[in-house]
């Protein structure tokens, strides 16, 4: 059934962003996408709804049109103690007139390095970065310079590791990609610990590592993280841990520390500097110094960037550790998602919409999934399910929490979601959600053309 109702296309509480549109316009005269990000695009976005941000504090974000949101999964997951969180911003003022940069090592890259090797015990040494596709790309590096081997082996459920081509050529956005460099990269499923081991004995003595997220919206199946250290073993690879997400997220040791299975390298990123830009590359000792001075054999370019340890940053990351030890963030985190799901979850139930709009993840990094009449993801969905969440002053791509909510956050969080389900149950009735999207659906950010 199919029926065109002007007076249902609009949400209660629509917004109106002629400012947000103007500088979406400049954004995409002057930056290829409009954005420094591809996940932080405007196609992401309902139609004339992208909000363009102007300042944020705590869980609240404001865009250049004066309108004020509750934001989830802040700055791609990064931003989990809240916007200028003052224990963070207090510690990179200290910074601020003391320089960022200098000719030697400062102090503070060991006072930083001591902290993270303190809070991520399984870890050795630790190298720092300024994003996580330098990190990766490092521990992809060492792996092939310890083992002589060419090959790299990813996890195919999971989305992104890297920018560099030997990730990206993997993808549908691989022009300018060589063949043969993508050619190098193989993919294993999650879980699958048969099908890991059909591949590496399919390219015995060819993969130099194993790389994965250890858990993402699902838990790993009991067992398999130690089997993959097993295999990784018998079959003479590096195990590598991408804990760009679960780093702080899981446990103050990330799901290393929380599910004791130690990789031999692991990368952490996001959360470690509550929006500063800081990545490290971490893991064994004998492994991480061939990129340094103290070691017989072929030197390894692991890491060696102008801003790798500018002090802000790692002043920032100092802090956030400090304060996600001394002040169980990552129990709150959980205690926040539980509750924000289980609300969710109800309204969506209220409205007829549980099996459509679907709360997964773990509680300190939880996503939605929304499925049209079949059961199946729809872009189309989403769009609807976006514009109901921003006429309620919710900004949400995940449902990803920061410590810096409250129970009002929840509780408007709830409210948008109750509004916005009951037209998800009109469009599922009227068997089209067009009328109720407002423009073109939002777009997936892997895709071969514009």
């Amino acid at each position: 059934m199919h029926t065109e109702n002007t007076e249902c296309t609009a949400f209660q509480g629509d917004l109106d962003l002629p400012r947000s549109r103007a500088a979406n316009e400049r954004l995409h005269a002057l930056i290829p996408g409009g954005a420094h990000t591809y996940a932080k695009g405007d196609d992401q976005y309902p139609e004339n709804l992208a909000p363009v941000i102007s300042h944020g504090h705590g869980a609240h974000v404001w865009d250049v049109d004066g309108n004020r949101y509750i934001e989830y999964g802040s700055g791609l997951r990064s931003v989990s103690l809240g916007h200028a969180h003052p224990r963070v911003t207090e510690a990179v003022r200290r910074q601020l007139d003391r320089g960022s940069n200098f000719v030697r090592p400062s102090i503070v890259e060991v006072e930083a390095a001591e902290r993270f090797l303190a809070t991520v015990p399984t870890a050795e040494m630790v190298k720092f970065a300024k994003n996580g596709s330098d990190a990766t790309t490092a521990a992809v590096r060492l792996a092939r310079a310890a083992t002589g081997r060419p090959k790299v082996a990813v996890c195919a459920d999971h989305p992104f590791f890297s920018v560099d081509d030997w990730f990206i050529g993997t993808t549908p956005m691989n022009a300018g990609v060589p063949a043969p460099t993508g050619d190098l990269t193989l993919a294993f499923p999650y879980g699958d610990l048969a099908a890991t081991e059909d591949l590496l004995t399919r390219h015995r003595d060819e993969v130099a590592c194993l790389i994965l997220e250890p858990a993402t919206h699902t838990e790993p199946p009991p067992g398999y993280l130690a089997g993959l250290r097993d295999l990784a073993d018998r079959h003479g690879c590096v195990l590598v841990f991408d804990e760009m997400i679960t780093g702080l997220r899981w446990s103050e040791a990330g799901a290393q520390g929380l599910y004791g299975v130690v990789p031999d390298l692991s990368t952490f990123g996001k959360a470690l500097g509550n929006g500063f830009a800081v990545a490290a590359l971490a893991g064994r000792r004998d492994l991480m110094e061939r990129g340094g001075l103290r070691h017989p054999g072929d030197r390894v370019f692991l890491l060696s960037t102008t801003h790798g340890a500018e002090t802000h940053s790692l002043a920032a990351a100092t802090a956030v550790l400090t304060t996600y030890t001394e002040e169980g963030v990552t129990a709150r985190l959980h205690h926040l998602g539980e509750r924000l799901a289980a609300g969710v979850r109800a309204a969506a139930a209220a409205a007829g919409v549980a099996d459509h709009v679907v709360v997964r993840g773990r509680a300190s990094n939880l996503v939605f999934a929304t499925l049209d009449e079949n059961g199946r993801p729809s872009q189309r969905y989403r769009t609807l399910f976006l514009r109901g969440l921003l006429a309620g002053g919710v900004l949400a791509p995940s449902f990803v929490v920061s410590s810096a909510l409250d129970d009002a956050d929840i509780a408007q969080t709830v409210d948008a979601v109750s509004g916005a389900c009951a037209v998800y149950r009109k469009a599922l009735d009227n068997g089209d959600p067009t009328p109720w999207l407002g423009g073109r659906p939002v777009k997936p950010v892997f895709r071969r053309w514009a």
